[in-house]
């Protein structure tokens, strides 16, 4: 366990039992080629998950007076799997990780959700390990923490909601989504699409999806467009 001290100290989290937090790193299929281990992260991550959505609704509840339909917005913009996954990447969590060797390989949007599910697990791991405080205090420093820009620049609303608006409010047309191009295997796929209102291109975004590449895009146009 001693290469996770330098983590405890990155998340600042001692753990009593860091086979706990080891074990938040083990995806399910590095069973299959290690069957010497045992235990998975799918647990932690359904734990996590809970304690999660619990501190950030304790967290909106008591600093804002807002309606019903804006917290439920906030929340889900702090808590959905692109900005967990961030989080998880910006603690360095992907080098710890136990996959097999096709996990391993794999990219795109399979890869986001492997390390969202692992800031969830790790938030797990903390609640079981040191209790409801240092599992808030955690996600407090690593997600609540967004709060701010996604309100300033209200990212809490789908951008292309929010570009299809301003494009008709402006132009008085609706923006078109177009496929520039696709590449990898199908299991692996990734888009990038072009936004365009009128004869111009906007934005250009990639994704594993052409919902996630289309969000991207539109996600682009707006910075360009909100100049």
């Amino acid at each position: 366990m001693d290469d996770l001290k330098e983590l405890q100290e990155r998340i600042g989290v001692k753990f009593d039992d860091a086979t706990i937090l080891n074990t938040a790193f083990v995806h399910r299929s590095y069973l299959n080629e290690h069957k010497s281990v045992k235990a998975h992260n799918e647990r932690l991550e359904f734990l996590g998950d809970a304690v999660l959505e619990l501190v950030v609704t304790e967290f909106l509840y008591k600093n804002y007076e807002n309606p019903e339909g804006d917290l439920t917005n906030w929340r889900s913009a702090l808590v959905k799997t692109e900005s967990i996954s961030e989080a998880a990447s910006r603690l360095g969590f992907e080098q710890y990780l136990k996959m097999s060797r096709g996990e391993r390989a794999s990219s795109g949007r399979s890869r986001q959700l492997i390390l969202a599910n692992s800031f969830e697990a790790v938030t797990g791991a903390i609640y079981l390990d040191q209790g409801y405080r240092a599992a808030k205090s955690f996600i407090s420093k690593n997600i609540i923490v967004n709060l701010p820009e996604i309100i300033e620049r209200k990212l809490y609303i789908d951008s292309k909601s929010l570009f299809q608006e301003l494009a008709q409010e402006r132009e008085g047309l609706t923006p078109r989504y177009e496929v520039v191009s696709e590449e990898g295997p199908d299991h692996d796929k990734i888009f990038e699409i072009s936004v365009r209102v009128g004869d111009k291109v906007w934005g250009k975004g990639k994704g594993a999806s052409k919902q996630l590449a289309q969000q991207e895009a539109a996600k682009k146009a707006l910075e360009k467009y909100q100049k």
